[in-house]
């Protein structure tokens, strides 16, 4: 839903209602953006309610038992799945997870938006190009048919709500590719 805000006759803002959005990411490596981008946009700006999982939160449990926590605590309220990408990203059988029940759509869980942020830790991120074999493989996948988007690290709030709010239109328009097996293990080596 979208709405114009006017402050007197000089400032216009087009507002954007804010969305619920599961943050994916490789725990290890990439917290701090997790929690950056949580900072700026839901904390500071109020552009979005996170579902990330936190640091700890889920403790040493079963791959199985993991999944049905993020399922069912995490996803099942989200309307739109950010995935930030640092260097390894691509490797995480959870990643994978997360976004292929961000895709499924089932009575208890209804489709959800998805798009990808690539994070300056990305060794490319300077130059704003990606190699897309280091890119979760079923994300490359939705990015090639449209679902999903790619976009470069930003903290300008407009600009990351429209691509929320852009996942979020796209849910229900174009068809997602969640073909692929879900990945049993950690991939290893620089690329898929």
């Amino acid at each position: 839903m979208e709405f114009s805000l006017c402050l007197g006759h000089y400032f216009c803002q087009k507002i954007i209602m804010k969305h619920k959005v599961f943050i994916s990411y490789h725990h290890e490596k990439d917290y701090d953006y997790r929690f950056k981008f949580e900072e700026l946009f839901s904390n500071q700006l109020d552009i979005l309610n996170s579902y990330a999982v936190k640091p700890n939160e889920i403790g040493n449990v079963g791959t199985e038992e993991f999944r049905r926590i993020i399922r069912e605590k995490h996803l099942k309220e989200s309307t739109v799945t950010v995935v930030l990408i640092g260097e390894s990203t691509w490797s995480r059988k959870h990643v994978d997870y997360e976004i292929y029940n961000t895709l499924k759509d089932t009575s208890n869980n209804s489709r959800s938006g998805l798009i990808g942020i690539i994070l300056p830790s990305y060794t490319s991120y300077l130059s704003k190009t990606y190699n897309s074999r280091t890119i979760p493989k079923r994300l490359i996948q939705n990015i090639q048919n449209r679902y999903s988007s790619i976009h470069f690290w930003s903290e300008n709030p407009l600009e990351n709500q429209r691509w929320i709010h852009d996942a979020f239109l796209r849910r229900n328009k174009i068809l997602p590719n969640n073909s692929m097996p879900i990945m049993k293990n950690n991939w290893k080596g620089n690329s898929w």
